[in-house]
């Protein structure tokens, strides 16, 4: 699976998984048929003068036909026209949720049958000089669910199966939309608003806009909270998938998202050969389309950090069928063998801390190390030192909080200006702070971290004494301080 080279590939593969897409939408799917079963009385709104007889005669006929006869209805420019008019009328002019649920899921039900017919709503629209989108985006407001997310998939497909690109400020609105719904506490919807987020993004313009509205991070906090069912996993996975297919933005996405530790943790628990499918075929892009090698080499190694190795060899052991699991096995062991084999200790050291998974590996407690490469922690702008502050300021595990603490003090203790540089990230203040806290082992890294601070003082003080002494009294061998 991962071994597509073309975006049209993927597509193509999206399309194969969608003809099986009934239930990543169950509760959609449950809602349209109970929908679909209770008809609408359209005579009633001719009556009540809420609908016009044109709208009237045609939506009529149109709920009535069979498929051929749907066929004839839009076999001409005329038939197209009316269709999209009525549609649009309907959905303006009636305000009842239980008949808006009719329309939107007749609706949805005429363009699942033909992908081709979302081009007579856009056809219409423009001949009408209106935006296809706004009465669409307008009924997101809806209090009713059913309304909001059955709208929410017409939007998806019109953007995805029409010739048009949506366009941007719409676009950044529906995008932004999603992700507040992938967000929504208690969502019973939530598998409907990921699967419209994997429809979006089988095309590559969209992809750029998911990237800049930040929805990386939403899909990784989703992943990231309690425990949730596997579709949604894969369904997300498989949305951080289509993403690994632009090289341009894995670099943005590894830099500012850490994906590999979130989908090593969910493929050691996964017992769903479809998650484990789509999280070895999101690795295998990671290691495989990036053009820069250095960044092949930092998920690599982000991949031994996790303990990934390890999992390729309990997911071979199961022997799956699957072809494609076999060959993504194979190349990411493959991959991940020779970046064990080139890796430093201080390769090591990146890619734990860059993790935020800090343990007490070997390289924290040798002096040979922090002897060679204290001073290594000052490249890229104090990238390293940027990340232990950081996991001390917002991390909760103790284990990692004293390994953070710990590495500050070993720093200033080998690099002799590096009190000051601690000082300007502010991670002195936040080393103290740990001095009270409620585990032992962090009052414990924290108090010897801040003595390695304070003999740096000592020894500064000691030198000014000395040099204030040898002013004083030329000639005169200072005592050592």
């Amino acid at each position: 699976m991962s071994g597509l080279e073309s975006i049209g590939s993927v597509i193509s593969n999206i399309d194969d998984i969608e003809k099986g897409a009934q239930v990543a939408t169950s509760l959609l799917q449950h809602g349209a048929n109970f929908v679909r079963a209770n008809r609408v009385n359209w005579q009633s709104y001719l009556q009540g003068q809420m609908i016009s007889n044109e709208d009237y005669q045609f939506i009529s006929k149109f709920d009535n036909s069979t498929l051929e006869q749907r066929v004839v209805l839009l076999g001409d420019e005329k038939g197209k026209m009316q269709f999209a008019k009525t549609f649009f009328n309907l959905m303006s002019h009636i305000a009842k949720d239980q008949t808006l649920q009719y329309i939107l899921t007749m609706l949805d039900d005429m363009l699942q049958e033909d992908k081709t017919r979302v081009e007579i709503l856009k056809v219409y629209s423009r001949k009408n000089k209106e935006s296809v989108w706004s009465p669409f985006l307008h009924l997101l407001d809806r209090q009713d669910r059913f309304i909001v997310n059955q709208t929410s998939r017409i939007i998806a497909k019109i953007a995805c199966w029409g010739k048009d690109l949506m366009e941007t400020s719409d676009l950044k609105f529906y995008l932004n939309w999603l992700k507040d719904q992938l967000k929504l506490p208690g969502n019973e919807y939530l598998q409907t608003a990921a699967r419209c987020l994997q429809m979006m993004l089988r095309v590559d313009t969209y992809r750029y806009m998911f990237i800049q509205v930040d929805g990386v991070a939403t899909i990784i906090s989703v992943l990231d909270s309690s425990k949730m069912g596997f579709q949604i996993q894969y369904q997300l996975i498989f949305c951080l998938w289509c993403l690994t297919f632009n090289p341009n933005l894995l670099e943005r996405m590894s830099k500012q998202h850490n994906i590999i530790p979130i989908l090593s943790d969910i493929l050691s628990d996964t017992v769903k050969e479809k998650v484990s499918r789509i999280i070895l075929a999101t690795f295998r892009n990671l290691l495989e389309k990036p053009e820069e090698r250095e960044l092949v080499q930092e998920n690599a190694l982000s991949m031994v950090q996790c303990k990934v190795l390890k999992q390729l060899e309990l997911l071979e052991a199961r022997k799956f069928d699957d072809p494609d699991i076999v060959e993504d096995l194979q190349y990411l062991q493959e991959k991940l063998q020779e970046s064990v084999q080139d890796l430093s200790s201080f390769d090591e050291y990146v890619t734990e801390i860059k993790s935020g998974r800090l343990e007490w590996s070997p390289v924290h407690k040798s002096d040979r190390f922090w002897r060679e490469n204290a001073i290594r922690l000052n490249e890229k702008n104090y990238e390293l030192l940027k990340i232990l502050v950081r996991l001390l300021e917002g991390s909760k595990d103790p284990l990692i909080l004293s390994v953070a603490a710990h590495d500050i003090g070993e720093y200033v203790r080998y690099y002799p200006r590096g009190k000051n540089v601690i000082e300007q990230l502010g991670a002195k203040h936040l080393v103290m702070q740990y001095l009270t806290h409620e585990d032992p082992n962090v009052r414990y890294e924290a108090l010897i971290a801040v003595q390695k601070l304070m003999v740096h003082n000592w020894e500064y003080l000691g030198k000014q004494i000395s040099q204030a002494k040898a002013e004083e009294a030329p000639g005169v061998i200072p005592a050592k301080a």
